[in-house]
């Protein structure tokens, strides 16, 4: 009688007839080695290759045969495949071994690396307990009750630690162990003998030493010994066998107590992208599977990291040197073309023994903010930038701030006091403050005189030939390009000195009588106010009158017979005095006539210019006669000459003083005068002459207005 078994085909390679056990020879202390060490392989090594036995069961009985195979992670090998028995190599290299030794057996494929080595037994035993081959921790292992005659099996029975765990007749049990798990097994068998007396058989003890499901991860990291400042790829190494690839493994990497990346993920690469030197910090992984839950962490390690020195320091600015303004930020910006780590930086000024500022970070470059910088700013600057190697220093660059120019002031500059006309002015715009160049403008009443450039700075004048046109109002305006400003207005008067003044008689009269009232009239047609005029009479002086708002002025007088003579007048406005041309005046008094005798006219009295004056005399208007008798019907003519005289060489602008030496030439003038015959017939005339009936030396106005 035979039992027949058929195992799961996920432990092995086909089905397998046992036959039927049967009591045996005592048992005996069995070890079955599965993996006799955890699967270890250093980084970087090929995974290790996975030894199958068919059947899956690695004991058997004495005469049985064994076959090996040699699997990978693609696939089984079947040729260039190495094997060992008890570390010792064999000939065979084909891809699977047949074996009826007991010992331990490992091998080798092109594509890996050596396996664990598996022990197999061949027991001369009448009852074996077997367990399925590979085991791996938290999987199923089939524990198996195995007689040389299995059809005088009754009952069998399993036991864990001495304890109980399971018995059938013909079934397999199974057992989930742990890594390391340190229990014993074994089994027993009973049945009846033919006259009805039962026996029981008992197995050797066995313990099962379970293989890793993945060994524990390394944590490695590429490239090995980083460039602090570049990127590195962390790798947490571990592997699954061949027949267990399809479990899955997340990982996690840590960095002291804290998690890196996103925490758990499926790949076991992390990326970081910029390593820094940061002391002692160590670096661990996990790895886990989810079913079943299996957890293994990596020894804690620490990445080497290579530091670089800092070197070639540069300065930059912003804005860039030579269009920084007044009263804006200046940013000043410290770089390094090389150097790894934590950088500080520092920024400096020639001629100041504390720092602008500094800053540490992990970067190449750094930037200090100078807010609202001023003239005074103006200055030698560098940085410094260093990672624990020592300072090094930048070149050193010139900041200087453009200044806006500032409101300019308008100075005038006269020869004298008072602007005269004919005077050479100098107009002179600064700004006080301002980048060179400056272009400096000049206006009058806003209308444009002319530029002139302050290519150093300061000042800068213009010139003026003063006319009296030139009064007004003045400005400049100065331009560097950053700002335009304008001066306040400036006046400048321009005084004109006066010109000739020209004297006048008031009234202008052919006759001029003793107790008349003669204006003096004098005049300068150009010069600024006040104006004083004086006026002589044979260079005495008779007085003088002011203008304080221009024009001329007048001067009265009551005549006598000693106001004959030559008249002029000055003007002086104290730029120096003018003098007027001469005027002649002669005055004439009443001539007496006899009680009856014929009226006439009394001699007239003619004012005469001076030789520059007019050219020929003017007559005066005829004053009234007197009569002590009515006037007969004869008709009167009176004649009468007057002489002029001319001064020799004294023009009518001359000094007013007689000069010793002086010669004086008379040169006749014939002036004829006529009375006209009075109209009997005009009534003003009996009118008159009724009015003056009865009396002496009364004047009859009528007869002067007839002429």
């Amino acid at each position: 009688m035979f039992c027949e078994h058929r195992w799961d085909r996920s432990l092995a390679f086909g089905e397998t007839v046992f036959p039927c056990p049967r009591p045996g020879p005592a048992p005996m202390l069995l070890w079955l080695l599965l993996i006799l060490a955890p699967g270890r392989q250093p980084a970087g090594a090929l995974p290790k290759a996975l030894l199958l036995l068919k059947p899956p069961w690695s004991t058997a009985f004495e005469g049985e045969t064994v076959t090996l195979f040699c699997k990978d992670h693609h696939s089984l090998a079947w040729e260039y495949v190495s094997w060992y028995h008890n570390e010792t190599p064999l000939r065979k290299q084909s891809g699977r071994l047949q074996i009826s030794k007991s010992g331990h057996y490992r091998c080798k494929t092109q594509r890996s690396s050596l396996s664990d080595p598996v022990h197999v037994q061949f027991l001369p035993d009448w009852l074996v307990l077997q367990a399925s081959h590979p085991a791996f921790e938290r999987d199923k292992v089939v524990l198996r009750c195995r007689g040389k005659e299995e059809e005088d099996i009754m009952e069998r029975t399993y036991y864990k630690n001495e304890e109980k765990i399971g018995s059938s007749y013909n079934s397999n049990i199974t057992v989930y162990p742990a890594f390391n798990d340190d229990s014993t097994y074994r089994c027993t068998a009973s049945g009846m003998y033919i006259l009805g007396m039962s026996w029981t058989e008992t197995s050797r003890p066995l313990k099962i030493q379970v293989q890793e499901l993945f060994p524990s991860p390394v944590l490695t990291a590429s490239p090995s010994w980083p460039i602090e400042g570049s990127p590195v790829t962390l790798t947490c190494e571990t592997w699954l066998p061949p027949l267990t690839s399809h479990t899955r493994l997340q990982f996690c990497f840590f960095k002291e107590h804290r998690a890196l990346g996103a925490g758990w993920s499926n790949s076991p690469e992390l990326q970081i992208p910029t390593m820094w030197s940061e002391g002692a910090a160590s670096y661990w992984c996990q790895a886990r599977t989810v079913i079943p839950r299996i957890l293994k962490t990596s020894p804690r390690s620490q990445i080497r990291v290579h530091r670089v020195p800092v070197s070639d320091v540069n300065l930059e600015t912003q804005p860039p040197v030579g269009q920084l303004i007044e009263g804006e930020d200046l940013v000043l910006i410290c770089s390094v073309a090389a150097g790894t780590g934590t950088v500080t930086f520092s920024w400096h000024r020639e001629g100041s023994e504390r720092s602008l500022g500094r800053k540490t970070q992990n970067a190449l470059s750094a930037e200090l903010r100078i807010a609202s910088v001023r003239e005074q700013d103006a200055g030698r600057y560098y940085c410094a930038a260093d990672n624990l190697d020592g300072p090094v220093l930048s070149k050193r660059i010139r900041i200087t701030p453009r200044v806006p120019a500032s409101r300019p002031v308008l100075t005038v500059r006269t020869p004298r006091a008072q602007a005269v006309e004919g005077d050479v002015v100098e107009l002179h715009c600064e700004a006080q403050r301002g980048s060179p160049p400056i272009l400096y403008r000049f206006y009058r009443e806003d209308v444009p005189l002319g530029s002139s450039s302050a290519p150093s700075g300061g000042g800068a004048s213009l010139n003026l030939s003063l006319t009296a046109e030139h009064s007004g109002n003045y400005s400049c305006e100065a331009n560097n390009g950053l700002r335009v400003q304008r001066s306040k207005m400036v006046s400048l008067s321009i005084t004109v000195p006066v010109s000739h003044p020209v004297l006048t008689l008031n009234p202008d009269v052919a006759q001029a009588m003793v107790g008349d009232v003669l204006e003096l009239r004098c005049e300068a047609q150009r010069g600024s106010p006040p104006i004083l005029y004086w006026f002589y009479h044979e260079d005495v002086i008779l007085g003088n009158t002011s203008a304080p708002f221009g024009g001329g002025a007048s001067f009265n007088l009551s005549l006598t017979t000693e106001h004959s003579g030559n008249y002029s007048c000055g003007a002086d406005n104290g730029l120096g005095a003018q003098s007027s041309e001469t005027v002649s005046l002669n005055i004439t008094g009443a001539i007496p006539r006899n009680i009856g005798s014929v009226p006439g006219p009394d001699p007239p009295a003619q004012a005469l210019h001076s030789p520059r004056g007019l050219s020929r005399p003017a007559l005066m208007e005829l004053q009234p006669l007197y009569s002590n008798v009515s006037p007969g019907d004869d008709d009167l003519v009176y004649s009468q000459i007057w002489i002029r005289q001319h001064r020799e060489g004294s023009p009518a602008h001359s000094p007013r003083t007689h000069q010793k030496g002086e010669v004086f030439h008379q040169e006749p003038a014939i002036v004829y005068s006529e009375v006209k015959r009075a109209d009997p017939y005009d009534p003003a005339r009996q009118d008159c002459e009724e009015a003056a009936e009865g009396y002496e030396n009364v004047p009859c106005t009528s007869l002067a207005s007839d002429h």
